[in-house]
């Protein structure tokens, strides 16, 4: 069951952050799922290394570290495909 959790936390967190960096048409739902599962990693030692908690279940404070740290991986990967054209 938690393995679904996280997927369907992962599919939301990235969908969200596909929309806020407008590359919501680009994304497909795996894609969505990944993004999102990487970006509640990244989210969460991004608000452990200011001192506050990371993602801690499924509610509105763990789906916002989620979302941030999604938008900071699709920025970072932005920035890569960028240098390559």
């Amino acid at each position: 069951m938690n393995f679904l959790v996280w997927i369907i936390f992962g599919a939301l967190a990235g969908w969200l952050a596909s929309i806020i960096m407008g590359k919501n048409k680009k994304m497909g739902a795996i894609a969505n799922i990944v993004v999102g599962i990487v970006g509640a990693f990244i989210g969460g030692y991004i608000m452990e290394f200011f001192g506050a908690q990371g993602v801690t279940g499924f509610n509105f404070t763990s789906l916002l570290v989620a979302i941030l740290g999604a938008v900071v991986l699709l920025f970072v990967l932005g920035l890569f495909s960028r240098k390559r054209r």
